[in-house]
């Protein structure tokens, strides 16, 4: 028996390796030490052997209420995902695996690796309507790169999308390439007529360095980048900083910041009712996006989500409140699950890289619905 996180975005200690029906596991916490949950790594054995897997520490992860009714997803090739028999019980994790091959990687969501992300950005630039805009360097080093799409036409409006602020939301970044495959389809009329009427302003990966550290939330110095918006620094939050420069400059008429829940088996919006300026027209263009979704997607649902702030109560900490503050537009945190959507179960995958790259292609249409209301 092996077990290896040593790889982009891995992350699980071994504690025990002894007995097959008791492999004891730990989740390692992000940098400053207040999260985890996450966790990736490979394990190999016997094919045709059952082994059980013990995360010994799961009780003290940051959403216990994740682990209720959640199934663990592994893959032997890497490429196709499922769902694993997975029991939270006594302040642990259980995993039960029986192995068709010799090895197979087993993490809390599908991974979107640091190098798939690479290949994202090279594939995309191909496009005639596409540039990458080096933005800056993270605090490991690491580009941060913004994806341009349209002429930028200072008539249209400007559409901004950022995916994995958290990063292990990995869902996050397959809704943003569901969703650049279908606005860079030239033969798609939605994303034609999009593009005629705004300018796409895609950060893909808001965090890349918490993603190949294997954190859940934080980034190298173990800041929560959806809690930094209102002051970011070179020093504590340079992705934040650069992406708060860029808007500024090109301006904001719609903000989609995409996000996964731990708890909440749904899909579903959080958006801005509680910032000052929260007006009569804001509050039409939220129904009308509301309304767009659940029309092209019965993923999405209205019932269960997060409480709304009350009026002037909103952190304006929060990405998408201050983007929705600062720049009067519509703003809205999407939230999709680690575990199944329990409107649309699927027993054998759960809620799946495909799934979240099939919201990023509908979401456009819903965007396109509103496009023309944004100013």
């Amino acid at each position: 028996m092996r077990v290896s996180a040593n790889f982009d975005g891995g992350n699980i200690e071994v504690v025990s390796l002894e007995n097959k029906d008791d492999i004891q596991l730990a989740i390692r916490a992000d940098e400053g030490g207040e999260f985890y949950q996450w966790f990736n790594f490979r394990f190999e054995g016997a094919i045709g052997c059952q082994y059980t897997l013990n995360i010994v520490n799961a009780a003290g992860a940051s959403y216990p209420a994740g682990w209720e009714n959640y199934q663990a997803v592994a893959s032997y090739d890497r490429q196709n995902w499922f769902r694993l028999p997975t029991e939270y019980k006594d302040g642990k994790l259980t995993i039960s695996v029986e192995l068709d091959c010799e090895s197979i990687q087993i993490a809390y969501f599908a991974p979107y690796s640091y190098e798939r992300h690479q290949d994202l950005l090279a594939n995309v630039q191909m496009h005639p309507m596409v540039s990458l805009e080096h933005l800056g360097l993270t605090l490991d080093g690491r580009d941060m790169t913004l994806v341009k799409v349209g002429d930028e036409n200072p008539n249209k409006r400007n559409i901004w999308i950022t995916a994995r602020q958290h990063p292990g939301e990995t869902m996050a970044e397959w809704l943003v390439e569901g969703l650049l495959d279908r606005l860079l389809d030239s033969d798609d009329a939605t994303s034609k007529a999009l593009l005629d009427k705004a300018n796409f302003y895609i950060v893909p990966n808001m965090n890349p360095d918490g993603s190949a550290r294997g954190h859940l939330r934080t980034n190298a110095v173990g800041a929560n980048l959806n809690r930094e918006w209102q002051t970011p620094s070179l020093a504590r939050s340079p992705e934040v900083y650069y992406v708060v420069n860029k808007m500024k400059e090109t301006g904001v008429d719609l903000f989609y910041d995409v996000h996964g829940d731990e708890g909440l088996p749904y899909v579903f919006l959080a958006g801005c009712e509680g910032i000052p300026s929260y007006d009569e027209r804001l509050a039409k263009l939220q129904k009308q996006f509301v309304d767009a979704l659940l029309l092209v997607t019965p993923d999405f649902q209205t019932q269960y989500g997060y409480d709304k702030d009350e009026p002037g109560k909103a952190n304006l900490t929060v990405g998408s409140n201050w983007v929705a503050e600062t720049f009067f537009c519509l703003s809205n945190t999407l939230e999709m699950p680690f575990k199944d959507n329990d409107d649309m179960p699927e027993p054998i995958a759960g809620w799946s890289p495909e799934r979240s790259m099939y919201l990023g292609e509908v979401s456009l249409t819903a965007m396109l619905a509103v496009v023309d209301s944004l100013r």
